[in-house]
């Protein structure tokens, strides 16, 4: 089916016993078997079924299978939260002395996780440019386990070569992550790229109503688990073939940690999914349409979108992602002040730290997300002082347009 059928009837039919056409909210902990025997085998993973929610749940699985179907996966984990989803990843891949290579100018948070926090569990991490595939294959040495990247870095706008970086992660045994959060599987299947593994933050775009957090982590069947740094996925491979990374994560990392979603908040998702292929159709032609206007503002000092001509990463975008470039944009206004006050004097986009919802978002990166690293951190993330970032949301182009000239003007 095409990708727009599969947002609404991948993963899920009608209930046999009650017809419904939703899935239900199975707001539960636990499941009740008959006999010792019958929840004995389940543990033993030799019947299948639920235990516990931490584990695993119905209404997760429904969510599961429809984007595994979206993504063109082989399966999928959903999780509480986008960060859930790379810190289970790059979990599951790492110990103690393992080494990851990712990019500069990716999400704070991931930053963060990458430099300080796995860093705690003595996992270094090398952070190259996105747009040198050769600063990639330099950074690999013999302790590295995975590179990870953004289709598009947020809030740097660079656009990673995804079948080139893949064909450096598999000649050095190890499988690319790539975070498909702002693109979407409706611009991009990053596995028809080459990528193993694709992780998502569905609070944003998959979600698309600013309503709930969650994440989730997409094996794509490109990985041989049998092979490989990985001695435990390999041993499992032996019995659970190419879904070993999966069951690696879920009856061990993901369980361990607790990086289980709730029932309501995966609803939500699932609900955010069926309206997924028009709300990205409106999203890339008003954020084109937006940064044509401020290419053109006088007021305005320099635009990064990747759909604008002139940007280095226009051509290896628009063939990446089927000639759409995705929702988010930076533009810079010549300081840290003047990105203030136009933030203070938009009204119709709204001030907060979250992308992917239908409305249009501002904020001003180097004060609130980037906020705890050093100026010159920040810059060499690909974030100025001056930067503002913009998700586009699908109002009308004119009103967003026009909420824009006047905060222009009255900065």
């Amino acid at each position: 089916m095409d990708i727009e059928t599969l947002a609404l009837h991948g993963g899920y039919a009608p209930d046999p016993h009650t017809g419904s056409t939703a899935a239900p909210i199975h707001q539960t902990t636990a499941y009740a078997y008959a006999t010792a025997a019958q929840l004995a085998d389940v543990f033993g993973g030799r019947a299948p079924g639920y235990i516990y929610s931490r584990i695993g749940n119905p209404t997760f699985s429904a969510f599961e299978k429809r984007l595994a179907e979206l993504e063109g996966g082989i399966g999928c984990l959903s999780c509480a939260s986008g960060m859930a989803a790379i810190a289970c990843v790059a979990m599951g891949l790492t110990r103690a002395g393992d080494h990851v290579v990712t990019t500069k100018g990716i999400f704070g948070g991931t930053v963060s996780f990458f430099a300080k926090t796995l860093a705690r569990f003595a996992v270094r991490t090398t952070f190259v440019d996105a747009g040198k595939v050769e600063a990639f294959r330099a950074a690999i040495d013999p302790a590295t386990r995975l590179i990870f990247v953004e289709t598009i870095t947020n809030p740097g706008m660079e656009v990673p070569d995804l079948p080139a970086i893949a064909d450096v992660a598999h000649n050095a045994r190890i499988p690319l992550v790539v975070d498909n959060t702002v693109t979407t599987p409706i611009l991009v299947r990053p596995g028809r790229w080459g990528a193993d593994i694709v992780v998502h933050s569905v609070s944003k775009f998959i979600n698309g109503h600013g309503n709930s957090i969650g994440g989730a982590i997409v094996d794509t069947g490109n990985f041989d688990w049998s092979s490989g740094p990985f001695a435990d996925i390999q041993a499992l491979a032996r019995r659970a073939g190419k879904l070993a990374f999966l069951a690696h994560l879920r009856m061990l990392i993901y369980r361990d940690l607790g990086c289980c979603p709730s029932p309501f908040n995966t609803f939500l998702h699932l609900l955010g999914i069926e309206g997924l292929p028009l709300r990205m159709a409106a999203h890339c032609q008003n954020a084109q349409a937006l940064a044509e206007y401020l290419a053109n503002h006088p007021r305005v000092t320099w635009v990064n979108y990747p759909g604008l001509t002139s940007n280095p990463y226009h051509e290896l975008a628009g063939r990446l992602f089927g000639g759409r470039f995705g929702a988010v944009l930076t533009f810079g206004v010549g300081s840290a002040e003047a990105a203030a006050r136009f933030v203070d004097r938009t009204v119709l986009a709204q001030n907060l730290a979250n992308i992917g919802d239908s409305k249009t978002l501002v904020i001003h990166p180097a004060s609130t997300i980037f906020q705890e690293f050093t100026p010159a951190e920040r810059q060499a993330m690909g974030v100025p002082d001056d930067l503002i970032r913009v998700a586009v949301g699908v109002e009308s182009v004119k009103d967003i347009i026009a909420d824009f000239e006047s905060a222009l003007e009255k900065m």
